[in-house]
């Protein structure tokens, strides 16, 4: 990085040392045993509170979890011991914490009935299927969350980076799917998370390395050693992203034919509209308003033929309250 852009991004009247620097993020720094008894309680807590949040789907009560969860500090100091090529521990505090916190969805997993579904709760259907998006707005917070701990007078944004990357939550959303029966959505989660530790990682790396915080040059073995290992996990993330991210808008083209369909379909009845279309576990819930009755369903079965993929599910609902299970496409 230029001197003159970093010293814009971060002035030099501004920017804390490299000691103030690991005081902050290095657990094992200064008083250890506060700091580490500290970061366990704080954490504990924050996933009790965002596990309450997404099984009442409240959105406020998760950003509260994410306000006060205190696992970027650990991630951010391996992000400056890769730089400062020194062994911190923070690794083991990212692991033990993200087990910690799977462990307390995995527990309130015991709350959600059997019959529950998933994926009509927004806050675990929002954090399973992650995207390309994803990484790139985890990218950008991690960038600003570096900056705002390399500069003594910007610390106040520190809370809307702990909302914005969002570390806890899909935890607990990993935990409460696995311990109801759903490993596939689990996984989703658990990509996420690694989506945002990769993130956090590397811009912190760069924003750290860019302001002198690194040591003396390391040897080119560690060197090279270090850029294939962030480079293998990498892959590992952002293959699974694209892939899911392609899932996302197959899934949304589908939708949308679905609902061309259903517009035919409703076509001879006077006054009837589609008002929606969602896909929820696979199944296509059709919602329509209607003054009268329906034409037959299994009309509309027959015109989703080769439409979408066969074995689909197929739930008309109506503004009426009348679910109807049409039956599944093809069968």
């Amino acid at each position: 990085m230029p001197a003159r852009v970093r010293d814009r991004l971060v002035p030099a009247a501004q920017r804390r040392t490299r000691a103030e620097l690991a005081a902050d993020l290095e657990l094992r720094a200064g008083d250890g045993t506060a700091k580490v008894s500290a970061f366990w309680t704080m954490l504990i807590l924050s996933a009790v509170i965002a596990a309450a949040g997404v099984l009442a789907d409240s959105t406020a009560t998760v950003i509260g979890a994410m306000v006060i969860a205190p696992l970027s500090t650990p991630i951010m100091g391996l992000a400056l011991g890769l730089v400062r090529q020194t062994r911190t521990g923070a690794g083991r505090y990212v692991l033990g914490g993200a087990a910690a916190v799977v462990a307390v969805g995995l527990l309130a997993s015991l709350a959600v009935p059997r019959s529950y579904d998933l994926l009509s709760n927004g806050q675990i259907s929002g954090r399973t299927s992650p995207g390309l998006a994803d990484l790139i707005a985890a990218m950008a917070t991690g960038l600003a969350g570096a900056v705002a701990l390399a500069r003594r007078d910007v610390a106040a944004v520190l809370p809307g980076v702990a909302i914005a990357v969002s570390l806890v939550p899909p935890l607990v959303v990993a935990g409460v799917c696995l311990g109801d029966g759903a490993p596939g959505l689990a996984l989703g989660a658990l990509v996420l998370f690694l989506s945002n530790v990769l993130c956090l990682v590397l811009a912190g790396t760069f924003i750290f390395a860019a302001l002198g915080y690194r040591a003396a040059a390391p040897a080119a073995r560690t060197r090279t050693r270090a850029r294939l290992a962030l480079g293998g996990l990498g892959l590992l993330v952002v293959v699974p992203l694209a892939l899911s991210t392609a899932a996302n808008y197959l899934v949304a083209a589908w939708e949308n034919r679905v609902e061309q369909v259903a517009d035919e379909w409703l076509a001879a009845e006077p006054g009837a509209a589609v008002t929606g279309v969602r896909t929820e576990s696979r199944t296509f819930h059709v919602s329509v308003h209607t003054p009268g009755g329906l034409p037959p369903v299994a009309d509309l079965l027959a015109r989703l033929d080769g439409v979408v993929p066969d074995g689909s599910p197929v739930v008309v609902e109506t503004t009426r309250g009348r679910t109807i299970d049409a039956g599944n496409v093809g069968s």
